[in-house]
This record gives structure tokens, sequence and C-alpha cells, in this order.
């Protein structure tokens, strides 16, 4: 598309010769204004609803007008988020360099000097309005990009399984990305009429990296605990399947924490294999002391083969199981070693319920405070509950 350039000048003799320097220059698309308040119009910026997008492409801008000078002109047009991506060329025949200074402070991106040299200005011009298309090109980019990402946030939520109530068992999940993508991902599948495969995974990194190996991980979850059940085999298939990637640098290794959980109702018992994973709490509804399910084998997408070792644990009526990522452990106000059990105390005071768990444990950090992305799963089996 041609170039479209704004001259602005209170001087109809200097309009008429920039015009025809540009015109012989190849330059068909331009605009004159006679003041400041003549731009503002031309650019909307005197409008309640303001055209969608600017209407030039570069402003050639005497800096001495009455009324409005350049410099502020230039400076009210850097206050619009609409006209600000404008190069501005301040035209002068002013030398203080004090002046020169003020107009770039203002926003200006260059300056030419009255009489103006032709090829002066023809050179200036091509070298603003290159940067110009180079910041288009990026600001377009940039506007695909945040459209894919946001595409890519609705698939990864789509992904989360909806909270499960069964007569013997509830399972229900709490979910909260640092960013956009989040590297954390939880499942649950109902396996047959008393058993439950559950899934808690936490991905190196974070972004857009982190939430693409988690989706591939999620694309082999399911198959993964329908067909092999066993924790001990479907923690040796996810490695297996993440051993696969092929990375184009040999130094960068992706790999994930899972600790994966089959919950059987009618045996009363919780299979599991914890993949260096933070601990699972099973807190007990009958006050007994709770129980950690701590690691049983390293992270997956490291090591072939894997030495991995399914534990097991009883599970009974009013018996609550909580799988989480560090970042929840992170969001506590304790110190490391002792974030584990400050969780614990937190969760044994603390219903079920996701109201009141999304306001204990997934707060929302102040705008200076980087947090992880953060995942919480709840199992609950139901007192006086009969088997189906």
């Amino acid at each position: 598309m041609p170039m479209r350039i704004l001259i602005v000048d209170d001087n109809p003799m200097n309009i008429m010769v920039v015009r025809e320097i540009l015109k012989k220059a190849g330059y068909a698309r331009i605009g004159t204004a006679e003041s400041a308040d003549d731009m503002f119009q031309m650019l909307g910026m005197r409008e309640p609803a303001a055209p969608p997008s600017p209407n030039y492409d570069l402003i050639l801008l005497d800096m001495m007008m009455p009324g409005i000078d350049g410099i502020e002109a230039c400076r009210r047009i850097q206050q619009s988020d609409r006209l600000r991506e404008i190069p501005v060329i301040m035209v002068t025949a002013v030398g203080d360099s004090l002046k020169l200074a003020e107009a770039l402070d203002a926003g200006a991106c260059d300056f030419v000097t009255k009489p103006i040299n032709r090829i002066e200005l023809l050179a200036r011009i091509r070298a603003a309005l290159r940067l110009k298309t180079e910041k288009d090109w990026h600001k377009e980019r940039d506007r695909r990009l945040r459209e894919e990402l946001e595409l890519a946030r609705q698939v990864q939520l789509s992904a989360l399984p909806p909270p499960l109530d069964d007569p013997r068992l509830s399972i229900q999940g709490l979910y909260c990305p640092a960013d956009d993508l989040a590297g954390d991902l939880y499942a649950w599948y109902k396996i047959d009429h008393h058993r439950y495969g559950i899934a808690i995974i936490d991905a190196m990194g974070h972004g857009i990296s982190s939430s693409l190996v988690c989706m591939f991980v999620a694309s082999a979850l399911r198959d993964a605990i329908l067909t092999r059940v066993n924790p001990e085999y479907v923690v040796r298939e996810l490695n297996r399947r993440m051993m696969q990637l092929q990375f184009t640098n040999p130094l960068l290794h992706y790999y994930f924490t899972c600790l994966y959980a089959v919950v059987d109702t009618e045996r009363e018992t919780v299979e599991y294999v914890n993949a260096g994973h933070p601990p699972g709490l099973l807190t007990r509804g009958d006050g007994s002391p709770p129980v950690r399910l701590e690691r049983s084998c390293v992270a997956l997408g490291l090591f072939e083969p894997l030495e991995v070792e399914k534990r097991i644990q009883p599970i009974g009526p009013g018996d609550r199981l909580f799988l989480y990522t560090d970042g929840v452990l992170e969001s506590l106000d304790s110190a490391d070693e002792q974030r584990v059990e400050r969780l614990l105390d937190v969760l044994v005071h603390t219903s079920a319920s996701p109201a009141e768990l999304q306001e204990r444990l997934f707060r929302k950090a102040g705008a200076d405070t980087r947090q992880d992305d953060r995942c919480l799963v709840v199992v609950e089996m139901k007192k006086g509950a009969q088997l189906e």
C-alpha cells in the first residue's frame, strides 16, 4: 500500500515546497494541515468516536507554529494509544540543541532543518517509513500471536475434566495458571464402576514450551490410564512417550513430574506412583494421622529404563486425598522445609469446598510477585455411602 504522509506547517509556501519534493519522489498520498488543530481534526483526535486506525504513516511537523507548537502537538500524539506509532519528523529553522532535544523527548523520531535539503529530507523519510513498516509488521505478528495464545489457552482449559460426583467418591480441581498458558495439568478418568485414575502433572519451565509438553502428556494420558490402569505401567508408558521426543538442541531436555493414583472404592485402597512430584496428602476422616504420598521414582522424561515403585495406602469413608503442584507450596508464607506441613495444616482445617480452597490457597499475588502455576485436586471418599 502506498505510504500516506501528512505535512503540518502554518506557512503555505513551506507546504508547497515539501509537497512538490514528495510528489517528485513518488509519494502520491499527501495530506496537509496549517495548524496543530487542523492536524488533530484530520487524525480523528477531536471526534468522540475516532477511526479504528490512523490515516497516515508519517507526519512532517513544523516545530514553530502559532497556538499549539510542534513539540506540544507531538506530545499529544504520543498520549494517544491509537496514534503514538506514527513516526513524527520535526521540521525546524531553530538550531537550538535544547529545543531539538525537547522535540525528541516529546516523541519525534527525527528532525530536518530549514531551508530543507531535498536529499536529506527524503533519506530521513525513507528511514522513518522503513522503521514504521518494521514496527507494523511486529505489531501484526504480536496480534496474531496473542490470538493464537488465546486459542491455545482455551484448548488447554477444555482439556481439564469437570468435577466428578459419584455415590462413593467426589473429585474436583482448582487451576490457576501464572500466565496465559500453564505447565500444570490434572486429569481423571473413571476406569470401571469402582476404580478411578487420577493424575497431576507439572512440566519443566513456564509459558509455551511447558504448556506444549503438558498437552503432549495429556494426549497420552487418557489411553495410558484406560488401557494400562496399573500406576506402574501408566508411569512407564508416559516416560516412554516423553523419551521419544526429539529436540534440536542436545542441551535442552524437557521433563515433568507426575503423581498418578488409582482409587478403588470397592477395596478402599489408593495405589500410586509419585514421579518426582511434591508429596500427595491423605487426611483421615477418623482423626488418625495424615499420610504423605512420597516420591517413589524420578521425574519422567529423564531416564530410560525407569525404576518405578508402586505404593498402596488404605482410603476409607471421610478420607480426603490432596494432589497439588509446587506452585501451591510456593504460595505459602513459610520456609521451604515447612511448606508441606503448613499446607497440611491448611487442608486439615479447611472444607473441601472450591470457594474456601480458592480463598485460602489461590489468592492473587501482588503485581510485583511472580508466582508459579498452581493446581490442586481434591479426592473425597464419602461417608455413609453404599456400593452400587
